[in-house]
């Protein structure tokens, strides 16, 4: 089950009209294509995608991309909030996955993976759900591991001295303590859980009737198994993906902001990338229409087609233009003597001659006339557009930008 409700608010401009997990991801992608990638490499191949905020765009994309062979049974369905108790909409990420609970009994599982939608990352989920069976728990808990000075910054999973038992779980925690075997780290909540099947089903039913729960997977329904002592951590660190490199190996990023977004993006631009969309043994998986090769034109003078250290997506013309360190995405035309640098640039937008796009981020269809200039003076950009806290000027899906 993937949970693919989520508003992020913290992105907005970006998810002004579209959920969190539909957000274009890495020029081609969507943000769910990387969870749904994972567990289809695994070999899980009957997935469930919850829906609920503006999911329009994100059932499309799931509708159309992710379709599986009905000759095994296999399916990828999205599924929207069903109101199947009276008249509501989802209260929470558990209370989704309690009112969808007929899917459950209709494929009556003993194991069930419950992911969300908006993290980057390859993780084979077979390992973890063995994991999971060997250890005889309730629940199995992705961590990762991360600096101690920054556990304000996540959910924080502690452990007990066997490094394994989830002794306590808490969110963004001024006073955690490091692990038995690195005193340096914690534990970082993924938000990937494995379940028992009826242990899931036991603490979704006592949620449920819980007046005082916010009904969330991690806020609620995690501790209470935790306080049984029914809890194990899977260190992702042991989670081997085939083809990963020794650069790219346990990456993981929350996009939860602007910023991270932004950071996300120049991850994949390097020479030698943080993070490897380039491979073949572990691929992210995604569908787009019959678009044509890119192409980069002309070449005299100043006026060269080029893009260095960047990705270039299909339908997209360079034309005597430079883009250095930069994604940019399908269908993107860039004019004679523009210059686009740190930049994600997103479908169909259309950058105008002698035009400067510096550390920005253009949704959709934005129109950049001629000699127009985003990120060059951030104090006229503020009074304009969205500036993230680190400076990355954000236009939102359509928006019109002035000379």
């Amino acid at each position: 089950m993937v949970l693919a409700g989520g508003e992020g608010k913290r992105l907005m401009p970006l998810t002004a009209d579209r959920a969190k997990p539909a957000v274009p991801f890495g020029g081609i992608y969507r943000m769910v294509d990387f969870v749904l990638s994972n567990l289809a490499n695994g070999g899980y191949l009957k997935m469930v995608v919850l829906t609920q905020y503006k999911s329009h765009s994100l059932d499309r994309h799931v509708s159309m991309t992710w379709r599986m062979s009905t000759l095994l049974g296999n399916y990828v369905t999205p599924v929207p909030a069903q109101q199947r108790l009276g008249p509501r909409w989802f209260a929470g990420s558990a209370d989704a996955i309690f009112q969808s609970y007929n899917l459950i009994d209709d494929a009556s599982p003993d194991y069930i993976i419950v992911f969300g939608a908006d993290h980057i990352y390859r993780m084979d989920p077979s390992q973890m759900v063995a994991e999971h069976i060997a250890s005889g728990a309730a629940v199995t808990v992705a961590g990762i591991r991360q600096p101690l000075e920054m556990a304000d910054q996540f959910g924080v999973i502690d452990v007990g001295p066997d490094g394994k038992t989830i002794k306590a779980f808490r969110e963004k925690p001024t006073d955690a303590v490091g692990l038995p075997d690195s005193p340096d780290e914690i534990y970082a909540s993924m938000g990937n859980y494995v379940f028992t099947a009826q242990a899931l089903q036991e603490a979704l039913e006592r949620d449920a009737v819980d007046l005082n729960s916010k009904h969330d997977m991690g806020g609620n329904i995690i501790p209470m198994l935790v306080n049984r002592g029914d809890a194990q951590v899977y260190d992702f660190r042991d989670n081997v993906v085939p083809g990963s490199t020794e650069r790219d190996r346990g990456y993981w990023r929350d996009i939860g902001t602007l910023d991270s977004f932004y950071t996300a993006h120049m991850d994949l631009v390097a020479i030698h990338p943080i993070f490897n969309l380039y491979n073949r043994e572990w691929p992210i998986f995604t569908g787009y229409p019959s678009w044509p090769p890119a192409k980069f034109v002309h070449a005299w003078g100043e006026r060269v087609g080029r893009a260095v250290s960047s990705m270039i997506s299909p339908g997209v013309v360079v034309s005597g233009a430079l883009v250095e360190n930069s994604v940019i995405s399908p269908n993107v035309t860039v004019h004679s003597w523009a210059h686009v640098t740190g930049s994600v640039i997103m479908e169909g937008c259309d950058i105008g001659r002698h035009a400067v796009v510096r550390n920005a981020i253009l949704d959709k269809n934005v129109m950049v006339p001629e000699g127009a200039e985003i990120g060059v003076d951030l104090e006229r950009d503020r009074k304009r557009f969205t500036v993230s806290d680190g400076g990355i000027v954000v236009i939102g899906k359509g928006q019109r930008v002035d000379v």
